[in-house]
């Protein structure tokens, strides 16, 4: 795969993801993806992802604006730099309540390209700077 198709892939799984489209955003993904969420556990298949997915669309409405997309010469390694814009709707497991709290964070995603599909997706973003927003009066 060449650089510019990993880039075109990348694209269009953010295109995706904006968009809240389950069937494009996992069209761009291998069956046995590994998704390393930001201090969470790994993911491994297609369902898991989606079961990812589906718990995120449901508790966070988010953009990403500004998106940077790079990758290696031979297209098997992207890296995606963003800010995250997000209001937090739903309150998810083990984090504060959700009373519709905003947020922007700078974000980076890392992939691995295999057979023209993302093998791999490494998601990072500052999760104390995201608490400092979400919860009133935490220092």
């Amino acid at each position: 795969m060449s650089r510019a198709d990993t880039e075109g892939l990348i694209r269009r799984y953010f295109d995706a993801l904006g968009r809240g489209d389950d069937e494009a955003l996992l069209a761009c993904v291998a069956a046995d993806v590994i998704h390393d969420v930001n201090m969470g556990e790994r993911r491994i298949g297609r369902d898991k992802f989606k079961a990812f997915q589906a718990r995120m669309a449901h508790c966070y409405e988010e953009r990403h604006e500004g998106l940077v997309v790079l990758s290696s010469a031979d297209g098997l390694r992207a890296a995606a730099e963003y800010m995250m814009i997000g209001r937090y709707r739903q309150t998810d497991e083990g984090l504060p309540p959700a009373t519709g709290q905003a947020y922007s964070l700078p974000a980076g995603t890392f992939f691995a390209v295999r057979d023209g599909l993302i093998q791999r997706i490494s998601a990072y973003y500052n999760l104390t700077d995201w608490l400092l927003q979400v919860v009133p009066g935490i220092e």
